[in-house]
């Protein structure tokens, strides 16, 4: 098992999970954050501290596309180990759905 972190990270990017995570698998993109999946070692300190409520056990339902963006990111973007400001507008971006069919509209999307 492994935590990943889900859609509603994106456009959000609290890092409180950051700050608890003991082994530092923390990656940073510029709208989200991923784990990962390969470094955790399934602590679950992350899932309670995060805001938006982002970030869940690989073993529930429909987590298989989460698990693949998590990896994939994480070999591509900067660790991240320390809480940094939450982007703005993030409090009211956390509630929002269907946010991953709306960044891999943009040109770079992900990246």
């Amino acid at each position: 098992m492994t935590y990943v972190v889900t859609e509603a990270c994106i456009n959000c990017k609290f890092t409180d999970c950051v700050d608890v995570c003991p082994v530092d698998c923390f990656y940073e993109g510029e709208n989200f954050l991923a784990i990962n999946p390969d470094e955790c070692i399934d602590c679950g300190v992350c899932e309670p501290e995060c805001p938006a409520e982002a970030i869940l056990p690989d073993t529930e339902d429909g987590m298989e596309q989460w698990v693949e963006l998590n990896a994939k990111y994480a070999a591509i973007w900067p660790n991240i180990t320390q809480q940094i400001d939450a982007m703005p507008g993030a409090e009211e971006a956390k509630a929002e759905t269907g946010k991953l069919a709306k960044l891999s509209e943009k040109p770079g999307a992900g990246n």
